[in-house]
């Protein structure tokens, strides 16, 4: 009986055995769905909920569980799909054909271990996305970086262009069902939209409709996808519980790009931080590179006081708008979904007005609201998702200069939950650098995840507290959340910038603070 993967470092032999089915290697055949009945466990998630719906278009009977109740289980019960919340027992549906877990379930998982037991097939996400995009023009974003956003974006920006795509994001924005040229502050926050099942306009209206995900470098998930159409926006370290260096990221990275086929397919590329000379090293299909550099084939060119964007392609102007969201990084991703949109022949004036509109994704760089103080001043506060070095760098950077709290005699605090142990003991030099832009950092304990009790002994935030008091930062360990929302009451004044970051339910921490 085989296992479900774990961040092999070889390529996966495919078990024959009916006991548990791993498609990730097959070749592309029509993807069945009507009628199946199909468990998703984990189905609470952005792209595990957004995957259940897609399934639901293509007649299979749903259901699922997760962990716990939240606004996407009830969504998704709203629209007629069972949600279950007790796991403990492995229960699954008496009558099932097909369960798809998400990467955050383990092999031991109870219901994992029903379906072996009763020979129903196992599919991971990834590989359940990439069944789905054939048939489909696939548009794949990958990179460390920029994956949500870059996906929203262009979402987004096909939505007005009249593309009508169908969009799989690992994030929720309410612009997202109707466009940003369209969307009111009433829309739901979504991370899954449904498009037409051909391309309903432009230069290339008739072609098969296009399939817009993320593609995630951990556990290789991305080599499942099925693109026509890939992006990689950076190649850095990380996940290194699944790969042992730099190098084995690199080869996943260009295995991914050599999936994008040569008649009909385009790899767009960062120009520099991604090693695209490496990536693209012996693949066959056209690459175009993006970046702020003048050598790149579309140049990108950003004014950080009115968040202008300029895009030229080969010395030609194709777009200029003024971004909403703040950041170079975010100029780079505007500028990203561009390209690929007008390679999907949308009208470059129509999605730059959408880029010009786009407000953001839930949890990266998100503004949760202003705290009152009592001598009528207040603290800003914000959420994001930021949970590597450098995200973490670009973010604080990019919120110091956009609101400049200095400038007012306040302060930019940072509450920053470590993800994983592994990747904090990793990258621990890394995250003790980029912090150089806060003033102040409360550590809470490192969000414990994937990893294996012995990995969870290695390091512990106050290694990474230590590592900044190192580097001069005023930095503290507090636990629990509740202790945390003492302390900013203390020490938080007037004018002060508060940002929460972090990919585990450290965004409670901002909601509670502005509650209390």
């Amino acid at each position: 009986m085989s296992a479900l993967p774990t961040c092999p470092n070889t390529p996966i032999e495919i078990d024959v055995s009916p006991r548990l089915t791993l498609l990730r290697d097959e070749p592309p055949q029509p993807f069945q769905l009507k009628g199946r009945r199909c468990h998703f466990v984990g189905i609470g998630g952005c792209g595990m909920s957004g995957l259940a719906r897609l399934f639901c278009t293509r007649k299979a009977l749903v259901g699922g569980s997760d962990r716990e109740q939240s606004e996407t289980t009830d969504l998704l019960a709203s629209e007629g799909i069972a949600v279950g919340f007790d796991q403990s027992a492995g229960l699954l549906p008496e009558v099932c054909d097909l369960v798809v877990i998400s990467a955050a379930i383990r092999p031991d998982h109870t219901e994992v271990l029903s379906a072996v037991r009763r020979g129903i097939p196992v599919m991971l996400y990834a590989e359940a996305l990439g069944k789905c995009m054939e048939g489909f023009s696939g548009v794949s974003i990958a990179g460390t970086h920029g994956k949500s956003t870059t996906t929203a974006m262009l979402g987004c920006a096909l939505t007005d262009a009249g593309i009508d795509p169908s969009v799989i994001v690992g994030a929720t924005s309410r612009q997202l069902g109707r466009g940003p040229l369209h969307s009111t502050l009433e829309d739901p926050s979504i991370g899954f939209r449904l498009g037409a099942p051909q391309i309903a306009s432009g230069r290339r209206a008739g072609a098969p409709g296009v399939l817009v995900a993320e593609a995630c470098e951990y556990n290789r998930s991305f080599h499942s996808h099925r693109p026509t159409i890939g992006s990689i926006s950076s190649v850095e370290a990380d996940h290194l519980d699944c790969y042992g260096s730099i190098d084995e990221i690199i080869e996943s990275f260009r295995h991914f790009a050599s999936l994008i086929p040569a008649s009909n397919g385009k790899l767009f590329i960062a120009h520099d931080g991604a090693h695209r000379r490496e990536v693209t090293a012996g693949i066959d299909c056209p690459v175009e590179t993006i970046g702020f550099n003048p050598e790149a084939d579309w140049v990108v060119g950003y004014e950080p006081g009115d968040r202008t964007v300029t895009v030229s392609h080969r010395r030609e102007t194709v777009a200029c708008w003024r971004n909403t969201v703040f950041g170079a990084h975010n100029a780079s991703n505007a500028a990203t979904a561009l390209a690929i949109g007008v390679e999907l022949g949308a009208d470059p004036v129509v999605l730059a007005e959408s880029l010009s509109r786009f407000r953001g994704v839930d949890r990266r760089m998100q503004w949760m609201g202003d705290k009152a103080l009592g001598d009528g001043r207040s603290v800003r506060v914000y959420d994001d998702y930021g949970h590597h070095p450098t995200e973490i760098d670009v973010t604080l950077r990019a919120l110091r200069d956009a609101e400049r709290p200095q400038e007012r005699g306040g302060r930019l605090i940072c509450v920053f939950q470590p993800h994983q142990h592994s990747r904090t003991r990793h990258l621990l030099e890394e995250f003790a650098g980029s912090f150089s832009q806060a003033d102040i950092v409360i550590v809470p304990d490192i969000y414990f995840v994937r990893d294996s009790e012995a990995e969870r002994l290695k390091v512990t935030a106050a290694d990474l507290v230590d590592r900044l008091r190192d580097k001069g930062v005023q930095a503290m360990h507090l636990y629990p959340f509740g202790a945390i929302v003492e302390q900013l009451n203390d020490i938080c004044r007037g004018d002060d910038l508060l940002l929460v970051m972090g990919a585990g339910p450290v965004w409670q921490i901002g909601r509670d603070y502005l509650r209390s």
